[in-house]
């Protein structure tokens, strides 16, 4: 009997902590995080010293312990539609984050839960009217089985404005997939429903019909085998600098600033990619948002030993369309685009490709 008593006790427990979860609960975890990242972002930028941002970066306000706490608020609710906007705000930044296996190899950190969301979301909440930041959140994911869920949204989905935006979300995760032509025709087909049905839908402060716009100048410019827009600027020390003045060379062109998730390791590799090519017609050229004194302090103490476009208004990055960093393109020596895509080894596979392609001069 005192057992039965027990076990009645802490189901009753476990039950009370449940139903104690709300949208109050995950809107104060939310603002913490945002708080404690402004305050962060703020003091790297102003970093003057090595010292001073390795102080600052060992500091960064650890967004798995956030999304740990926001999980436990609400997986065990997902069934309630007040949960979609926490779930989508786990999905947005969990993107990036992965964990060191025992073989060495990395894995997102949040499959599972990402998982258990997009479950949920199929079997509750089809046809709710507050799918959209679920919709965009998606996105980020950067997972197959998020393109089928958006699919089906813009398939199904009763209301049409939002099936609009998961039509365009399809449509932004189809760029990973390749450049085929039957990829092409569906990536339009999805952008044209968008415009259509959810041109004045306003995401994140940007129209449907601007991020619509964004995807067909992608589309034109921007893709694999075009020939990249030239970027014309100024780098850390108001030099003129041009994308056209590494012509001959095999360019890879990283988007960044010191505030992304996981900047040190990004850097890393980048500064190994430099270090094997250095005596090849190669180049890695960046694009950068933080303040100009940041940037400069880091080419002084030799954290970059490439040259940097400074882009603090991102006036550049919204030339080459860029919503979200770090962003590479490798460009052939004729500017001609071979890869679009995160960091990684798919970077260094292509450049070695193309350098292979170049003949050496004849003695």
């Amino acid at each position: 009997m005192k057992f039965t008593s027990s076990l009645i006790a802490l189901t009753c427990g476990l039950l009370a902590t449940a139903s104690f979860a709300s949208p109050a609960d995950t809107e104060r975890i939310q603002k913490s995080y945002e708080a404690a990242m402004e305050k962060w972002t703020t003091e790297m930028r102003i970093a003057a010293t090595p010292e001073q941002r390795g102080t600052v970066l060992a500091a960064r306000p650890n967004t798995t312990a956030y999304i740990n706490q926001m999980w436990r608020e609400i997986s065990p609710s997902l069934a309630a539609e007040w949960t979609l906007e926490p779930a989508a705000w786990i999905i947005r930044n969990s993107n990036g984050l992965t964990t060191t296996l025992a073989n060495g190899s990395t894995a997102p950190t949040f499959t599972k839960e990402a998982d258990a969301i997009r479950k949920a979301v199929e079997a509750h909440h089809m046809s709710s009217k507050k799918l959209i930041s679920m919709c965009i959140a998606l996105v980020s994911s950067q997972d197959p089985r998020s393109l089928t869920l958006l699919e089906q949204i813009q398939a199904e989905h009763p209301d049409k404005s939002i099936q609009g935006v998961a039509a365009l979300g399809a449509a932004m995760l189809l760029k990973s997939l390749g450049e085929n032509p039957e990829l092409l025709r569906k990536r339009l087909s999805y952008i044209r429903k968008s415009i259509i049905q959810s041109s004045e839908v306003v995401l994140d402060g940007t129209t449907v019909a601007k991020l619509a716009e964004d995807e067909l100048y992608i589309i034109r410019f921007l893709t694999k085998g075009r020939v990249a827009p030239d970027l014309i600027g100024k780098d850390s020390s108001n030099r003129p600098l041009s994308l056209a003045s590494f012509e001959g060379k095999v360019v890879v062109l990283l988007f960044w600033n010191s505030s992304m998730q996981d900047s040190e390791r990004i850097l890393a590799i980048t500064s190994e990619l430099e270090k094997k090519f250095h005596d090849r017609p190669f180049a890695i050229v960046g694009v950068n948002n933080d303040p100009l004194e940041n940037l400069r302090a880091m080419r002084a103490d030799g954290t970059l030993t490439w040259p940097n476009f400074t882009d603090p208004e991102n006036t550049l990055a919204a030339e080459y369309r860029v919503s979200s960093w770090p962003l590479v393109y490798v460009l052939d020596g004729e500017r001609k685009i071979h890869y679009v895509g995160t960091p990684g080894s798919f970077v260094e596979l292509t450049a070695e490709a193309l350098l292979a392609d170049i003949k050496a001069p004849e003695k």
